[in-house]
């Protein structure tokens, strides 16, 4: 079984751990990110290294060091990461590969093709390679056979997704060598932020849930199927075939929606905070041009008696579930923008097109803009 780091890992980070011994221009030199320049790179240095045992994040490292700011010299190198992967070897060494630092939003946002090793006596090695060999990589998975690391999958920058390409690299342990491999067969896509597990007697990888892109126009489709890799012949199939319908609200003028605002002022309102209150309902009046009925939020995903809302499930901020006539509706709204909506079976179509019009309705009134839905294919 391979492991795919969680987003809400705990703080691990070491405030304390003095930080290497090297002049201003030492540390000048290896302050950002660099691809390497063969297959592998050595990169290993004094700063990366105690970078990754402190496991600062870039603000906090570069702040201690006096660094230049990261806005006007670009990202610092820090080992503090999302969607990076790491795989334990029997020898005790443990393989950290790629992952990102930060959102698109912040200076220091970065996402890393490389290769870290710890060893159990505290020695590191860090491998670099070149962007064609080894391209920027998150939310993958990294799957132990042998004495190699199948990594499948990428979430990446959006401008280099391939919809109808699974990523699929080979890391030799014997070399830290990074080869893609060619597949064929029918794969899930350009799949990111699922699981992998290796079948040993079969020779099969089976991946499940995640979500990939299909559409550079709309978000990512969550993956309801479980897909085999065959790593004998590279081949790929598909293990199920769900028919559940996916749906994607969204306002008409494509702009980020005020729901996580209005979610805030609801909450202060409820915790009795006063100030807080005051200043989001300012904002909000400010934005939408008057203060919506916040009842309509408890309304928007139960508009009639029959519907059951379900318990939130764990680390699912933004995540909502409802069950109507006995069929699960997932209902994600995290991403500020949309609400993509899942139907987990065979909803009755009066039902299912109730359902929507109604919250159509409701956000029209809550956001103070029309909004549309679509169906995502």
């Amino acid at each position: 079984m391979d492991v795919l780091e969680d987003e809400e890992e705990k703080d691990e980070r070491d405030f304390t751990l003095p930080p290497p011994d090297m002049s201003k221009d030492g540390f000048l030199a290896w302050r950002s990110p660099r691809l390497g320049t063969s297959n592998p790179t050595d990169l290993s240095n004094p700063l990366w290294e105690w970078l990754v045992r402190s496991k600062l994040d870039a603000y906090n490292a570069n702040e201690r060091l006096n660094g230049p700011a990261s806005s006007e010299a670009g990202a610092m190198w820090c080992f503090n990461r999302f969607g990076i992967s790491h795989t334990a070897l029997p020898d005790g060494r443990v393989v950290h590969i790629a992952g990102e630092h930060e959102d698109f939003y912040d200076p220091d946002f970065h996402i890393y093709n490389d290769v870290v090793v710890t060893h159990s006596s505290g020695d590191v090695q860090i491998y670099g390679y070149p962007k064609e060999v080894f391209p920027p990589t998150d939310f993958h998975t990294a799957t132990l056979i042998d004495q190699r690391i199948v990594l499948i999958g990428n979430l990446s920058y959006p401008e280099s997704r391939q919809p109808n390409v699974t990523p699929v690299l080979v890391l030799d342990l014997a070399t830290f060598e990074m080869q893609s491999m060619p597949t064929h067969g029918e794969s899930p896509g350009w799949i990111s932020r699922h699981t992998a597990e290796y079948i040993p007697e079969a020779g099969h990888i089976v991946v499940r849930g995640g979500e990939f892109c299909r559409d550079d126009d709309k978000p990512m489709r969550l993956n309801v199927d479980e897909w085999i890799l065959d790593v004998n012949t590279w081949t790929w199939s598909r293990r199920t075939q769900l028919e559940w319908t996916q749906w994607w609200l969204i306002r008409e003028d494509r702009l980020r929606n005020n729901l996580w605002d209005l979610r805030q002022l609801a909450w202060y309102e409820s915790v009795g905070w006063e100030k807080e209150r005051d200043e989001q309902r300012t904002r909000l009046i400010e934005r939408i041009g008057f203060l919506p009925d916040l009842l309509l939020l408890d309304k928007l995903y139960q508009p009639w008696s029959g519907i059951e809302l379900l318990p939130e499930e764990e680390d699912s901020y933004g995540i909502h579930r409802i069950k109507v006539d006995g069929i699960e509706v997932r209902l994600d709204e995290h991403d500020g923008f949309g609400i993509t909506i899942l139907i987990k079976g065979d909803l009755a179509e009066s039902q299912r097109d109730a359902l929507l019009q109604s919250m159509l309705m409701d956000l029209q009134l809550l956001d103070g803009q029309p909004w549309e839905a679509m169906r995502m294919e």
